[in-house]
């Protein structure tokens, strides 16, 4: 029996008490069985979009000089549809304009325009569309 008061072990045990390591079985061996490098994950397709600023209507990615979003009728090639559109930043853009442009929602000729985009994940698939696709699904499961 042992002096202590609890049977746990602890730095004050000493050497003959220890029990051996169990022996493991060895790692894979071939090529096949051992892993090269870190797993791939299963992501999301992605895809780049570019969404009206004030309602996130979807707009296509090189719009014209002249649209407007179908929604809520905000000119697309206007300032805050811009990547370089700023409140914080003098004259309310990054880059470096000479004049300050107002308003800010109404289309200008600015050259350094460009949309802003972003990336989002595509969480549907491309080819389901409306309920026939989900019933022709499901009676695929049963062929």
């Amino acid at each position: 029996m042992s002096d202590r008061k609890y049977r746990q072990r602890g730095y004050q045990d000493d050497s003959s008490d220890r029990r051996p390591a169990p022996q493991r079985p060895p790692g894979p061996q071939g090529p096949r069985e051992a892993p090269v490098g870190p797993r791939t994950p299963n992501l999301m397709a992605s895809q780049a979009v570019f969404r009206c600023t004030r309602c996130g209507n979807q707009l296509p990615l090189t719009p014209a000089a002249d649209a407007r979003c179908t929604r809520c009728g905000v000119a697309v090639h206007s300032c805050i549809q811009c990547v370089s559109f700023d409140p914080g930043s003098p004259l309310e853009c990054t880059e470096k304009i000479k004049v300050r442009i107002a308003p800010k929602d109404e289309i200008n000729n600015c050259t350094l325009f460009s949309p802003r985009t972003t990336v989002e994940r595509q969480t549907s698939s491309p080819s389901a569309s409306g309920p026939s696709s989900a019933r022709q699904a499901f009676d695929d499961l049963f062929k």
